[in-house]
């Protein structure tokens, strides 16, 4: 770095900038200042260079040696502190401005009441840093910066990577706010139970499983969802507690319920992390399991896949028979094959969810 640095219109001088003027004015070698400075000539040159601090003992040395007060010398180092640490913030910037370009300010003004701050980038940059708490927005291009990314795979881009972990960081930040005993896997298995009474509850299930699952320890957070995340959900251990999230990435209530039981399986096999699309591996296999298996009991569902009537009426009937939403029924059988993607006569049994923070 030397012992100055030009950045835009401003110097920096390092303290040893003016102590190597001082050797030169002294007529003194390097190694003889050194001497009746009472330190290394090695310690001397570095300093000299640029490419050591200023150490409160060499500051009093120089002080008794020159006649100058010890505060000169520790405010010259300060000031050259100061200084590097703007450059650096500056050139922090710039790449932040790259990482910012992933986002639509949009989310966060309408989500999270952020400040109307149109066209001016650098202001949004920092209102967004502040609110999700960290130093520096470069840090979520850091894969399994919060939380593992189990088997998602390579084909990530820079910008996947950044809102996946920018979610987990707003659900981990709502987490951390919330009050909750510690983790109870017996109690949140009874919890869960509970849970699948409210498939049919559209309006007024959220309040109720957060408050339930809460008391077994588990912090349940939803999120609209950031473009272009492709996250589905994601758990994570905070101290005594478990923060699990899902977000409205999948509207529907079919695919949001199946979301949801997919990170419970998780939680129940102690496996943390983030779910993407498209995941393979045996973790992701148990998970999907225990939704499907939680969702709609295998043997119930085996009888009724036999029965062959796959109708809005025989589907209604089914899923009333096992107390489910009539879209999770529609949603398994959409997957399995059984019914085609584009039959209209049943789409009114997807039901749509829109989430609202509050």
């Amino acid at each position: 770095m030397g012992n100055y640095i030009e950045y835009d219109d401003k110097m920096a001088f390092h303290p040893g900038y003016y102590i190597k003027e001082i050797v030169e004015e002294s007529g003194l070698t390097q190694e003889d200042f050194a001497k009746r400075l009472d330190t290394t000539p090695k310690n001397l040159s570095l300093l000299i260079r640029g490419e050591q601090s200023l150490s409160i003992d060499i500051s009093m040395k120089l002080s008794r040696m020159i006649g100058t007060s010890v505060s000169y010398w520790l405010n010259l180092q300060n000031a050259y502190d100061a200084l590097i640490a703007e450059f650096k913030s500056k050139e922090e910037l710039v790449q932040e401005r790259e990482i910012f370009s992933f986002f639509d300010y949009k989310y966060f003004r309408e989500h999270f009441n952020l400040p109307d701050l149109p066209r001016k980038i650098d202001e949004q940059i920092v209102q967004v840093r502040s609110f999700l708490n960290v130093a520096t927005l470069t840090v979520f291009k850091k894969r399994d910066m919060a939380v593992s990314f189990r088997s998602a795979t390579g084909k990530l881009s820079d910008a996947n990577i950044v809102k996946a972990n920018t979610m987990v960081q707003i659900a981990t930040n709502i987490a951390l706010k919330t009050t909750a005993p510690k983790f109870n896997k017996a109690f949140f298995e009874e919890t869960v139970s509970y849970a699948l009474t409210l498939t049919k509850n559209h309006n007024t299930f959220y309040p109720l499983i957060k408050e339930a699952f809460l008391k077994a320890g588990v912090i349940f957070v939803i999120l609209p969802n950031i473009s272009g995340s492709k996250i589905n959900g994601a758990t994570k251990k905070l101290g005594n507690n478990i923060m699990l999230m899902v977000n409205d990435r999948r509207l529907n209530s079919d695919t949001f319920w199946f979301t949801l039981f997919h990170e419970i399986g998780h939680i129940m096999n102690g496996d943390y992390g983030i779910s993407f699309d498209s995941e393979s591996g045996l973790q992701e296999e148990i998970a999907d399991r225990y939704a499907e298996d939680m969702l709609i009991p295998g043997v119930q569902y085996q009888q009724f896949v036999e029965e062959n009537r796959f109708d809005v009426q025989a589907i209604r009937i089914f899923a009333e028979r096992i107390d489910r939403d009539p879209g999770i029924v529609l949603g398994r059988l959409l997957n399995d094959g059984k019914v085609d993607y584009n039959d209209w006569t049943v789409k009114d049994l997807r039901h749509k969810y829109k989430v609202t923070i509050t």
